[in-house]
């Protein structure tokens, strides 16, 4: 009996750990930030660009960037052509800057929109921390 709940455990458990990707800490390449494959960060830089030139006011504006946002992670990830542990490692920022993203598409108000562009705006400061 103690055998086959032992397996059962420790699989739930590393399922967890495995799709949490908000609790992990994103690692440097031992001390160096990790190479983003080309086809993957032209992606990655056309939203920052969007996000840092952004001065738009209205609603409809923060949805144009939210459109826009969505539109380049859907590239990003359909373009996905990264191995190993520099994968693992992004997707350590990714998964929840496409979180981020998706609460920002589904604002409502300015003032919500422009609070959560900012918490974008940090996720692009960390990704620049660690990623090249």
């Amino acid at each position: 009996n103690q055998e086959t709940t032992v397996p059962v455990e420790t699989a739930e458990t590393e399922i967890t750990q495995e799709h949490d990707h908000e609790s992990e800490a994103i690692e440097l390449n031992e001390g160096q930030k990790w190479i983003v494959d080309d086809s993957m960060m032209v992606h990655i830089r056309n939203m920052e660009t969007d996000v840092n030139k952004f001065s738009g006011t209205t609603v409809d504006d923060y949805q144009l960037l939210a459109t826009s946002l969505q539109d380049n992670i859907d590239r990003l990830t359909s373009n996905c052509t990264m191995t190993g542990k520099a994968h693992d490692e992004l997707h350590k920022w990714l998964l929840p800057y496409i979180d981020t993203v998706d609460e920002f598409a589904a604002q409502t108000e300015q003032t919500a929109y422009a609070s959560q562009l900012e918490l974008i705006k940090i996720s692009f400061t960390t990704f620049n921390q660690y990623f090249e």
